[in-house]
């Protein structure tokens, strides 16, 4: 869904517009908000499976400090993004996509927010790019500890896995995709209701605004359109999977050795990323900065986008 100005759809995204740039060759879309020339660009990243969208309620807060940009990342299910590449979706890939994108944009200094899978993407960004100035993980899909044991169950079984797995999904998910998009659908569930997807991700979800739940539902509608995407989200799901708990040393080097001061955002209700991932990654950083959102789940922007602004800010 793209708009030249948000305001068309909601008074309280004015100023946001939907803009297309060729990126390698790839059509790239992406949010864009205006703010103080002289503040850093804020690039952020969303999550796994979603797009540009999801930061909507956030962007205006954060555009009062600096230019906003929020692109749809190659494979996503209802972005506008091409996919130029049957792993474009993954997170090294994706990676390397927003060192092409933020040059392309002629943009020399950024401060990246990564959420969820987009802080896995954030942080391996902001290992290589000299333009990183900070680094905010909004409850980021990132290693966490592990003992002997489950490490090398990980090592072994998961790996075959995970490689036994993903093409046989992606074939599955190609013939039968549209099949199953279709009989979701039909079923009509709100997508904060039991089974209709923000739901998995705790905290209050009554607090997210009328506005965004309603876009979301129309965007997930819009995938019956696209039902290849569900393959990149495939490949998207085992990149995350394999980070954080098979290839996890080129992950782990990236937390070590990222120069940018780093802030950590967590909701304490969220139920993928618990407290012992968050502990893992202060134990090996503890010059990071952490924040807790008390009763905010995986969707903690979504939830509270003031705090969340204010957070950064601060």
């Amino acid at each position: 869904m793209r708009y030249d100005d948000w305001g068309e759809r909601s008074p309280r995204w004015a100023g946001i517009r939907s803009e297309m740039v060729d990126v390698q060759g790839t059509r790239v879309h992406f949010l864009r908000a205006r703010g103080p020339a002289d503040g850093p660009a804020q690039l952020l990243v969303h999550p796994m499976g979603a797009t540009g969208t999801f930061w909507l309620d956030v962007i205006p807060l954060l555009a009062a400090r600096g230019p906003v940009v929020a692109p749809d990342l190659p494979g996503t299910f209802t972005g506008h993004t091409e996919t130029p590449h049957p792993r474009a979706a993954g997170a090294h890939l994706n990676a390397r996509f927003l060192r092409a994108f933020t040059r392309t944009l002629g943009l020399e200094r950024v401060v990246v927010h990564g959420w969820s899978m987009g802080g896995l993407v954030s942080l391996l960004f902001a290992r290589r790019a000299d333009c990183v100035e900070r680094l905010v993980l909004t409850n980021p899909t990132l290693p966490g500890p592990l003992t002997r044991p489950e490490a090398l169950a990980w090592q072994t079984l998961g790996r075959l896995t995970l490689l036994a797995a993903v093409p046989a999904l992606r074939g599955t998910l190609r013939l039968y995709g549209r099949q199953l998009l279709e009989a979701k659908l039909r079923r009509g569930d709100p997508v904060t209701s039991p089974g209709g997807g923000l739901d998995l991700a705790g905290g209050d979800l009554t607090r997210v605004s009328p506005e965004l739940v309603a876009l979301q539902t129309e965007e997930r509608r819009e995938m019956r359109a696209r039902p290849d995407r569900l393959a990149d989200a495939v490949v998207a799901f085992a990149s995350a999977l394999s980070a954080m708990y098979i290839d996890r040393r080129p992950v782990l080097d990236a937390i070590d050795r990222v120069r940018a001061p780093t802030l950590l955002l967590w909701g304490d209700r969220d139920p993928l990323i618990e407290r012992p991932v968050v502990d893992f990654l202060l134990g090996r950083r503890p010059d990071w900065e952490l924040r807790v959102f008390e009763g905010a789940g995986h969707l903690m922007p979504m939830e509270t986008p003031a705090a969340y602004a204010e957070a950064v800010a601060r």
